[in-house]
């Protein structure tokens, strides 16, 4: 998502500035400038982005009970970086614990699953069902632990200028919370008949082990404690749920679950912010899945991704007899929290 590798951590400072995480843009800024540091994430394994691994592998060993003053700087673990110089415990902490924080740069990786955008995939799936009304598969690329697999047991609270405008399942274990910046409200009490589920992930997360919850967790900017907070509650709803979850390479499972779906259904192949990590041949690949599988049934493809410049956009692309129909849903922030839908 970043273009030039010089600029990386510039750019992902600015990003987390965004987004809402001045903690974690306050130390992408300074870590650009520390090579000791930039250095610690040259084993992190190909594809993998070097800033998530190493904020996200601190704040798991904070998470899991390391003792240090930077504990006192993260929200999530009740503090407050105010007044702090909260850069240097940073470079303590990982001096301190450095082989720790090595072995899990190398051996993890960025297998986030923010629930939050599980509020754009209703309004995705909500513009899918106006047009779709057989039994509806779902294969989601790059599931992780699979808490956006189950998209549609979670409430959702739509706003306008603070206000509700329409809100769904308000009685659910999980109500998020999404902004609508433009006049358009999207068909969110609408969706598809949904048949079986499926999530397709090189590495799988185990919501059984606690390293694996923790994780997750750990992926979570520290200074945004109300991610955590709904992340956990989903967790815990995932875990009564079972979704069904291939460990493996998505694109090589792909035409063998495509095909197991039985003939007159419909299926929906589907991904959140998964695709930045596939070169341009395997975007070009999962394309072609798409079309020859449209040849047989209808094949819906609901994406989620840093498509155009400036902005993450949701778009909805129907192939079916050999036509391709792509229809812009429109820009929504990465983490779920509002959705600027266009009309049809």
């Amino acid at each position: 998502m970043y273009a030039k590798e010089k600029d990386y951590w510039r750019d992902f400072a600015e990003d987390a500035r965004r987004q809402g995480s001045p903690l974690y843009a306050l130390l992408a800024a300074a870590i650009d400038g520390d090579e000791s540091l930039k250095r610690l994430t040259a084993g992190r394994k190909p594809g993998q982005p070097p800033a998530n691994l190493l904020l996200a592998a601190v704040h798991f060993l904070l998470l899991k009970g390391a003792r240090h003053d930077l504990r006192a700087a993260y929200p999530t673990l009740g503090g407050d970086p105010s007044g702090r110089n909260v850069f240097a415990l940073f470079r303590d902490f990982v001096a301190v614990h450095r082989d720790a924080v090595r072995h899990l740069i190398e051996s993890r990786v960025t297998n986030t699953n923010e629930v939050g955008r599980s509020a754009i995939l209703r309004a995705g799936f909500g513009a899918l069902a106006e047009e779709e009304s057989a039994l509806l598969h779902l294969i989601e690329i790059g599931p992780s632990a699979g808490l956006n697999l189950i998209w549609d047991r979670y409430g959702v609270r739509y706003r306008r200028g603070g206000a509700v405008a329409v809100s769904v399942l308000p009685d659910a274990p999980l109500v998020l919370d999404c902004d609508l910046k433009t006049e358009a409200t999207p068909p969110v009490t609408r969706i598809p008949r949904i048949g079986r589920r499926l999530g397709l992930e090189l590495n799988p997360v185990d919501l059984s082990s606690g390293d694996d919850r923790d994780w997750l967790r750990a992926l979570v900017w520290p200074d945004q404690p109300q991610r955590l907070a709904r992340l956990d509650a989903a967790i815990a709803l995932a875990r009564q749920t079972h979704a069904e979850i291939r460990g493996g390479d998505a694109l090589a499972l792909l035409p063998a679950a495509l095909a197991e779906i039985p003939p007159g259904d419909a299926v929906c192949v589907y991904h959140t912010i998964t695709t930045y990590q596939f070169s341009t041949a395997m975007k070009e690949g999962l394309e072609a899945m798409l079309v020859i599988a449209g040849l047989r049934r209808p094949v819906w493809h609901l994406s989620f991704e840093f498509d155009r410049e400036s902005e993450f956009a949701v778009t909805l692309t129907h192939h079916h007899d050999g036509a391709r129909r792509v229809r812009y849903l429109g820009p929504a922030q990465p983490h779920g929290g509002w959705i600027a839908w266009e009309k049809s």
